[in-house]
């Protein structure tokens, strides 16, 4: 007999499961420790206008989607149409994502935040999305009114050391916002010599925010660090890059200096100039975390805007970028071994993109535990492409045979939208089902204490633990 859809016991196959999800892991408050959420909306506290502003606007899952489907663009990201067309065309494009992530996601969002059980299609898109917008009207749904409810205690935005901390300066000023946030230092903008128009123009920005002159190298690193303190001044104590993969290269002070020297006046660096140029400011990078007792994130392995057409029509992250195939093992031991072999390496978390790489990087992280803190080198989450039923269990597996998934840190949003937080509750499901699995085959031991105590530090008390950000 079928089991009906999205119940409370939903993904939990055994009694065991559901006791340990419902006794130990739901309870736990969330720690979203890397998102994209903007920060102006949460220091203006902002009310959304209808449901796709806070659900469709900006997600480029959806939009893959609604685009394999045979939406056109226009009813996708188009100026032209209105929000209830595309939130239309997307209703539409729902009952074809059965078994797509976006299918559990979709309906346990609508579920969680606005009580709507009903399934999402054409013929049910009116009435949903004028319920939600009624609800979304209500002070309840505001920004603060969200994460409320969702019980986030803290969140870590992402964010361009060259830019001001306004937002953050307001957030951290205002009592009533019922979560803390923080920074992370994303410092991405730091390694383009090799596109010389983008790159000064950053620095340019680097010059205004820290207010010391990038005339020369040294200039330029000591304004880095003045972005690193001031984001440390307000509560930052993250660090994250995005790159396709660490390089395989060494750089002197003297190299460094003339690769930044031919950029500022307008020579590209070559591809050995730029992975040596990379090599030196990643280095500088986890100096300054480490000095501060920061932890680095590193998520490695995305392709990026590979349909250069509607790269050009859409720019960035509007669901064009794709898994890469890097060679990752050789560079990032020698990164991690450089910072280590001068005592200064940071807490750091490895992301992997390419599933073909998950016992790579969760064997390396072991390579890497000094005894100074439990799992000072943790393996990431399931991101981006990965962070969906199947991909969370290979890489709680692969950190389980390979690792201690006891000192995991658990799960992130890495999301621009507030509804996402239901993440955290599928990710708790397929975790304490995994666990319960195990349980009913008698591959652990049925001790409610020990292994509740492992889902509640994985939800939460271990990221709580680990992070160190102030007043958490």
């Amino acid at each position: 007999m079928a089991s009906p859809f999205l119940t409370d016991d939903f993904l939990l196959h055994s009694d065991v499961a559901r006791e340990l999800y419902h006794e130990y892991a739901a309870r736990e408050p969330i720690l979203d420790y890397h998102c994209h959420l903007p920060p102006a909306q949460i220091a203006g506290n902002h009310r959304f206008r209808n449901l796709y502003e806070v659900w469709l606007a900006g997600d480029h899952y959806k939009w893959r989607a609604m685009r394999a489907n045979g939406v056109p663009e226009e009813q996708i990201t188009g100026q032209e149409t209105s929000d209830w067309e595309k939130f239309l065309a997307y209703a539409r494009t729902v009952p074809r994502t059965i078994r797509n992530p976006l299918y559990h996601w979709t309906h346990l969002e609508l579920k969680r935040f606005f009580g709507i059980g009903t399934l999402l299609d054409e013929s049910s898109a009116r009435a949903v999305w004028d319920e939600a917008n009624e609800k979304l009207a209500t002070p309840e749904f505001s920004t603060h009114g969200i994460l409320k409810a969702s019980r986030v205690v803290a969140v870590c935005t992402t964010d361009d050391p060259a830019d001001p901390l306004p937002h953050h300066e307001a957030i951290a000023a205002d009592a009533d916002c019922p979560t803390r946030v923080y920074p992370t230092f994303r410092p991405d903008g730091a390694l383009l010599a090799d596109r010389p128009e983008a790159f000064n123009a950053w620095i340019a920005r680097l010059e205004e925010s820290s207010g010391v002159s990038c005339g020369s190298y040294a200039g330029f690193r000591e304004a880095i660090e003045a972005r690193h303190a001031a984001f440390h001044a307000i509560g930052g104590r993250l660090s994250d890059h995005g790159m396709e993969a660490l390089p395989l290269a060494t750089c002197t002070d003297a190299e460094a200096a003339a690769i930044y020297d031919r950029a500022r006046r307008g020579v590209a660096a070559t591809p050995k100039e730029q992975a040596k140029f990379t090599a030196h400011l990643m280095l500088f990078f986890g100096h300054l975390d480490a000095g501060r007792g920061w932890t680095k994130q590193l998520h490695l392995g995305a392709l990026r805007n590979v349909n250069e057409r509607m790269a050009r029509r859409l720019g960035k992250d509007s669901g064009f970028d794709t898994i890469g195939s890097y060679q990752h093992a050789e560079p990032l031991a020698r990164y991690l071994d450089a910072l280590d072999s001068t005592d200064q390496l940071p807490r750091t978390i490895l992301y992997n993109l390419n599933p073909a790489d998950n016992y790579l990087f969760a064997c390396m992280i072991g390579n890497f535990q000094d005894g100074s803190v439990a799992g000072k080198v943790q393996y990431g989450s399931g991101w981006w492409f990965l962070d969906q039923k199947e991909a969370m269990e290979w890489q709680i597996n692969a950190l389980s045979n390979l690792g201690l998934l006891s000192r995991f840190v658990g799960m992130l949003t890495d999301s621009r939208s507030f509804l996402s937080y239901s993440r955290h509750e599928y990710f708790r499901r397929i975790l304490c089902n995994l666990i319960g699995c195990d349980v009913v085959n008698g591959e652990l031991p049925h001790d409610m204490g020990l292994l509740g105590g492992i889902v509640r530090d994985i939800c939460f008390r271990n990221a709580q633990a680990y992070f160190r950000l102030p007043g958490v």
